[in-house]
């Protein structure tokens, strides 16, 4: 795939000054009244920069879509401010310029019209001219490997292609705030790798990704920080690789080598506090002291070292659950 194209026409802003381009405060959404209230989201703070991909994560039914909805200026918040790149998308409708978005597995496309009408259409209908939108779609179609499928009817493409024309939709009008729901659900390897390049080189233009999925591998790899919400509630905002070594408190680590230690070996390695079974040697210590047991295998030649640590999926899981347990607690 080629993703070695990279936009004319002024595309992407700069993102070195990483400047905020999406502020909510206090966001809350209340439905109902009297006894049928019901608060689907509470006091939900998020800050977005150019350039930075958040993985917004949460059990079904946490407040994700609804968050996320308010965002785009489909459902209007009970209390609590949102603006995208300092304006904001429920009083001032060109906010909504700023904003690209592939929400709830809906691809936003025409399945009977071809990537390239569908581009074309909806430029058009974000108000880009039909020069620039027809320009700026065979651009796109060329970055995301499409220029073969541009003729295609979207209904007969790969359902990795019509995710990639969702995308491409999209950013036709230049956004600087990228909604994406679930963009690898139901997608094959190789298809579910070429979105995730995309996503990673949306943000290296200097967007910004808000990134909801159930995948978490998928959250892990490409996000810089994460935010969880449960019952409405942000339970946890922080870099992802914060969180995970957070998590992450012991520190083991699993050694393999190639060929037999000696006896002498051995018994120096486990003085150190390792334990051998064969060619696998775990030590829990110090990352420093791993050079003492390193030095003592040598020139033994060393397959793999590696680390025990936390992924995301266990993080949030312990999180959910934690947050859980104390609900109850206080019910």
């Amino acid at each position: 795939m080629q993703l070695a194209h990279r936009p004319t026409d002024g595309w992407a802003e700069n993102s070195s000054s990483g400047s905020v381009v999406l502020d909510t405060r206090n966001l809350s959404k209340v439905y109902g009244r009297g006894k049928q209230r019901f608060e689907a989201v509470q006091q939900v703070s998020l800050t977005l920069r150019q350039g930075e991909v958040l993985a917004f994560l949460g059990p079904n039914g946490a407040g994700k879509t609804t968050t996320i909805k308010m965002i785009a200026g489909l459902v209007r918040p009970t209390q609590g401010q949102i603006t995208v790149a300092g304006e904001d998308p429920h009083r001032q409708p060109r906010a909504l310029r700023h904003i690209g978005a592939v929400l709830e597995g809906n691809r936003n496309l025409y399945w009977r019209l071809t990537p390239e009408e569908n581009l074309e259409y909806f430029g058009v209908l974000r108000q880009v001219p039909r020069k620039v939108a027809h320009r700026r779609g065979l651009e796109l179609l060329a970055r995301f490997g499409l220029e073969e499928k541009r003729q295609t009817p979207v209904q007969k493409l790969s359902r990795g292609m019509q995710q990639k024309v969702a995308i491409a939709v999209a950013l036709i009008h230049n956004p600087k705030l990228l909604l994406l729901d679930e963009p690898t659900l139901g997608l094959d390897v190789e298809a579910s790798e070429m979105v995730k390049a995309l996503v990673r080189q949306i943000a290296q233009e200097g967007r910004a990704v808000l990134l909801t999925t159930h995948q978490l591998d998928v959250a892990e790899e490409l996000s810089d920080r994460v935010a969880i919400i449960r019952r409405g509630r942000i339970i946890a905002e922080q870099s992802t690789e914060a969180l995970l070594r957070e998590f992450s408190s012991s520190t083991t680590y699993h050694l393999e080598v190639e060929g037999d230690l000696s006896p002498q070996q051995i018994h120096t390695v486990t003085q150190l506090g390792a334990t051998v079974q064969g060619r696998q040697i775990t030590y829990a210590g110090t990352p420093e002291h791993l050079y003492g047991l390193l030095g003592a295998l040598s020139p033994v030649p060393l397959v793999s070292v590696q680390r025990d640590r936390a992924d995301l999926t266990q993080v949030f899981l312990k999180l959910v659950n934690d947050h859980s347990d104390s609900s109850h607690a206080h019910d």
